[in-house]
């Protein structure tokens, strides 16, 4: 298991200065090394409850909650990673657990009884909360990335586009798989990830771009499309 916890901070940009933004990052942080040209593609399915209760709890602005969601990069792709994030007041907590293609494609299915075969106690705890709050499989968000990294302070920016979801269908591993916009296309999602602070010569680049702080995730802005309301 992997477990990372940081402060996480979301900006919503516009297309313009997502540009700009990129060039001004790479000029002063290293790229992912799977950014490539475009950036590389994230999808995840994200489970709720049958209250949606996750989703209420962002609505509402509660200082602690979670997100559950299996997480793939490559619909081809022999593996997904099953992530749960927990709000604790400024910090995010993830930890991630890599699952086989084969039982991830169970729990897309809400068969979740392939966690009980991991030993790491992470998966245990995920089972026990998906199956005593009836987690389902709720959507499935597709997006664009591209992330630069500093070792110091585990800092990460990302810069988000082409923001999609479906909530049709859960096969997370379907190559083409029909999805809609969740967010005008000449918008863009900045978050800025960092343990302790953020040095200055980053935070110069970021003030190059106007941006307006974004309570809303992504599973929520999916969400909202079928819902009829944002947070």
């Amino acid at each position: 298991m992997n477990d990372v916890l940081r402060e996480e901070k979301k900006f919503a940009i516009n297309a313009v200065d997502g540009v700009v933004l990129k060039s001004r990052l790479g000029q002063v942080m290293h790229g992912d090394i799977h950014n490539g040209l475009q950036g590389y593609t994230i999808r995840s399915l994200y489970f709720d409850t049958p209250d949606d209760s996750d989703f209420n709890d962002k609505v509402d602005g509660l200082e602690i909650r979670r997100k559950i969601r299996l997480r793939i990069y490559d619909p081809k792709s022999d593996f997904a990673m099953l992530e749960m994030k927990q709000k604790q007041g400024p910090y995010q907590r993830k930890r991630s657990l890599r699952l086989s293609r084969e039982d991830a494609e169970k729990l897309c299915r809400g068969d979740y009884r392939p966690l009980l075969g991991y030993t790491d106690p992470f998966a245990a705890e995920v089972y026990a909360i998906m199956h005593w709050k009836c987690y389902r499989p709720k959507t499935i968000v597709e997006y664009l990335r591209q992330a630069y990294v500093a070792k110091e302070n585990h800092i990460r920016v990302t810069i988000d586009s082409r923001i999609r979801a479906t909530e049709a269908n859960f096969y997370l591993f379907l190559e083409n798989l029909p999805m809609y916009p969740v967010l005008d296309p000449y918008k863009m999602v900045l978050e800025v990830k960092f343990n302790g602070f953020m040095l200055s010569y980053i935070k110069d680049a970021l003030n190059c771009v106007k941006r307006s702080e974004l309570s809303v995730s992504k599973y929520c802005l999916a969400r909202s499309v079928s819902l009829g309301s944002q947070g």
